[in-house]
């Protein structure tokens, strides 16, 4: 499967692509790990993400546009879905991880103190949170159906970071577990899957939303 910097658009009937977007910047001025709690809606700066990106994919064939029920994936896809006159759908299997964390503040000294350790026990699995088999499990799914959606046409799965990297990781036969620092998903970044017919051809990554980057707040949320 080859990489490239933007996601292809579908030139035939017999491909279709599927866009994996992380939601934008979110409001989370008391830096907690959010995760799938409610409330937690974009910031200014993930509105003017979500914007961008939909005008840099103004001129796709996006037909199916489908978000994680969190409000900030929602707002996210919106504005997409509002550019190609379709509506956001919405599927439960695309939303955030399960974290036992979720709540906390996302210091070190929060993270790690002592009475943490024991969701330390075992990071490949993770033993803090929802099991990455789990998470590449119930994303393939929803894929599989919005790329069915979506057939020879595009589709674009408002997600997070988490979830699109774990099925990233899946698609490209590596190891599920990882350095979160390490992730290649940044804020209204886009993953793409190329399939022809149900067959996966290829995988890109791009990032419309690059020149906003510098400005989003530096402190994890999810």
């Amino acid at each position: 499967m080859g990489q490239s910097t933007d996601g292809a658009a579908a030139r035939a009937d017999d491909l279709t692509v599927v866009h994996l977007m992380r939601h934008g910047e979110v409001h989370n001025p008391s830096g907690v790990l959010y995760g799938r709690l409610d409330g937690f809606h974009l910031s200014g700066l993930g509105s003017e993400m979500a914007r961008l990106v939909a005008a840099h994919l103004e001129t796709n064939d996006i037909t199916y546009v489908v978000a994680s029920p969190l409000e900030r994936a929602q707002e996210t896809a919106a504005p997409i879905a509002a550019g190609h006159g379709v509506e956001v759908h919405t599927d439960a299997r695309v939303i955030e991880s399960e974290n036992r964390f979720e709540g906390r503040g996302t210091s070190a000294g929060e993270l790690f103190h002592p009475r943490n350790w024991h969701l330390f026990r075992d990071v490949t699995k993770p033993s803090w949170g929802e099991p990455y088999e789990d998470i590449a499990t119930r994303m393939l799914s929803a894929i599989a159906d919005a790329r069915d959606a979506a057939r020879g046409h595009e589709a674009v799965v408002v997600s997070h970071q988490l979830p699109v990297w774990t099925v990233r990781n899946k698609l490209e036969g590596r190891r599920l577990w990882h350095d979160p620092r390490k992730r290649e998903c940044t804020l209204a970044s886009l993953t793409s899957l190329t399939y022809r017919g149900d067959e996966l051809a290829s995988i890109s990554y791009s990032e419309p939303a690059a020149a906003l980057l510098a400005r989003a707040s530096k402190s994890v949320g999810a």
